[in-house]
């Protein structure tokens, strides 16, 4: 059974920063399939935010490229979202996610959801 738990969300002022966790259990990730998270405002459609694959390539959305940092520590089985500088459109569900197909916020499996707020 694949299980993806989040941690690290919170409330923040703009400028600030936080560090979200990802702890993954059952998923093996693959040259075709990546890990990576995803946030969903109200209102809005859902966002890629970045991505990492098996032999760690990373990508960014340009909304969050040069603020965000994604990583992975293989022996703990966890993902990590280095959050910094962060603005009141960052306010959003941030969601960890793995087996990625398709395009856009297209995975298999997803954590719960951490809520993140950013005030100005």
């Amino acid at each position: 059974e694949v299980q993806l738990v989040e941690s690290g969300g919170g409330s923040v002022q703009a400028g600030g920063s936080l560090r979200l966790s990802c702890k993954v259990s059952g998923f093996t990730p693959s040259d075709d399939s990546d890990m990576g998270w995803y946030r969903q405002a109200p209102g809005h459609e859902c966002e890629l935010v970045s991505t990492i694959n098996d032999v760690g390539s990373t990508w960014y959305a340009d909304s969050v490229e040069a603020r965000f940092t994604i990583s992975q520590d293989n022996a703990k089985n966890t993902m990590y979202l280095q959050m910094n500088s962060l603005k009141p459109d960052d306010t959003a569900v941030y969601y960890c996610a793995a087996g990625r197909y398709g395009s856009g916020c297209r995975f298999v499996y997803r954590g719960q959801g951490t809520q993140v707020t950013v005030s100005s």
